[in-house]
């Protein structure tokens, strides 16, 4: 049988934490992977996609989704007051 614990158990603080680190990661990944796909695309098919698009759509979203994980990632743990 289960141990009674009390709700705010340090173990389940550290995982939830953990899991957010991870998570940002993770979503720095995505956002490096878009920016390397606009990069690659502009260097291998000649003409490559629209300019604009690449400036409007490409590397904004790339730069948000690494900046949104970084933040996410860089929480430190929340501490039991």
């Amino acid at each position: 049988m289960k141990k009674d614990l009390p709700k705010d158990d340090a173990a389940k603080r550290y995982r939830n934490h953990r899991r957010l680190v991870r998570s940002g990661q993770a979503i720095m990944l995505v956002g490096a992977l878009v920016a390397l796909a606009h990069l690659i695309a502009h260097m291998s098919i000649v003409g490559g996609p629209p300019v604009i698009q690449d400036l409007l759509i490409g590397y904004p979203t790339g730069g948000l989704l690494v900046l949104a994980g970084a933040v996410m990632a860089g929480q430190t743990a929340a501490k039991k007051r």
